[in-house]
């Protein structure tokens, strides 16, 4: 993995990101709030959880350890959501730009509960942060369709169309 795959699996994961915010924006409180059958039981406490999930990560790999959950009382609405995960998008750059290829294969390590020390790859930790939404944003797709609010497709394939459609290096980023 290189710096250049990283950024560009990051890219990914901020339009879909992107996507799905913005079809929630559509939906209304009680949508939003409504339970459902997916892990997080609401369309809100999906998303604050996956943005949740961003920020830790991206916490602990700057060396920050690990974060309290972020609670999804504090993320009453779309737009306090998205103003959140916005911020997040340009520290995840900020972090991605102080980044070397070889500082990817650079171990990261924590110690468990158990006492146990646990090691990671910090590329591995990046790539995990990005497959790991990816359940969560398709749950979050499911829902927004049940809502009439489908996003299209949000495969890594139409996001690779659109950004050569657009002649773009990143789709995201300015």
């Amino acid at each position: 993995m290189n710096l250049q795959d990283i950024r560009e699996l990051v890219d990914y994961n901020f339009w879909t990101n992107r996507r799905l915010l913005a079809m929630t924006a559509q939906v209304t409180a009680d949508q939003l709030n409504a339970p459902s059958s997916h892990s997080f039981g609401t369309l809100q406490r999906t998303l604050v959880h996956t943005l949740d999930t961003e920020w830790g990560w991206r916490v602990f790999m700057q060396g920050g350890g690990f974060t309290p959950p972020l609670e999804a009382k504090d993320f009453p609405t779309v737009e306090s959501i998205q103003t959140r995960w916005h911020q997040e998008e340009n520290d995840w750059w900020a972090f991605i730009d102080t980044l070397t290829d070889a500082d990817l294969n650079r171990k990261v390590s924590s110690k468990g509960n158990n006492g146990m020390v646990q090691e990671w790859v910090l590329w591995h930790l990046i790539y995990h942060v990005i497959n790991h939404g990816g359940q969560h944003r398709s749950e979050v797709a499911n829902l927004l369709t049940v809502y009439g609010q489908s996003p299209g497709e949000i495969d890594f394939t139409v996001y690779l169309s659109e950004r050569k459609a657009a002649n773009a290096t990143y789709l995201t980023r300015a």
